[in-house]
């Protein structure tokens, strides 16, 4: 088993999946991931929200073990650093479409993760002409409307899971604090029977 699959959170139950679910708190996850331990202060810099709001937040994303404390990354012993304990949260759908509870937060969540995606798109969309035009171009975005087996959507969200791994990889190569031309890049792929 790899490091990155040994690195995942999942989520069974449902108080879980409503703590998730807040924007705020997804957010807050995202960035813990992307740039690693963080004060509440810095955190409430990058979402514009007071230092004590953040802190309530973090405090629910711990309570369901999604982050941890971290080591102090400074010698101020006053702040508090936060860390994420996985870099990925999943759960299964479909194991939970016979328990009501779980399948209504499964949904509020799902709905919310979408919101976040539409949001980050829409930045992106605004920020285009201040962005290299080697940037826009070498993105993508796109759909198709495909026509497969449950056996075969299967087949393609496992080649989609390992895509997204060989490039988790040559991303873990680049150092954040080197010069090397990288940049964060947003990932996100979806594949469901049309309803």
């Amino acid at each position: 088993m790899s490091a990155r699959e040994t690195s995942r959170s999942t989520l069974t139950d449902a108080a879980s999946m409503r703590v998730l679910a807040h924007p705020t708190r997804l957010r807050l996850l995202g960035l813990l991931r992307e740039r690693g331990a963080q004060t509440a202060a810095q955190l409430g810099d990058a979402v514009d929200e007071a230092p004590g709001t953040i802190s309530y937040h973090l405090s629910k994303l711990a309570s369901i073990d999604l982050i941890e404390a971290a080591e102090p990354q400074t010698t101020d012993r006053r702040e508090r650093w936060w860390q994420a304990t996985a870099q990925l949260t999943s759960w299964e759908p479909a194991e939970l479409l016979d328990d009501p509870d779980r399948l209504v937060a499964s949904s509020a969540l799902q709905k919310s993760i979408g919101q976040a995606y539409a949001a980050r798109f829409g930045e992106y969309v605004d920020a285009m002409p201040t962005l290299p035009r080697e940037w826009i171009a070498a993105g993508a975005s796109g759909d198709r409307s495909l026509r497969l087996t449950t056996t075969e959507l299967a087949a393609l969200r496992r080649d989609l899971e390992g895509v997204v791994d060989r490039w988790l990889d040559v991303s873990a190569a680049h150092d954040p604090a080197a010069d090397d031309g990288a940049a964060p890049v947003v990932l996100v792929y979806q594949a469901y029977r049309r309803p």
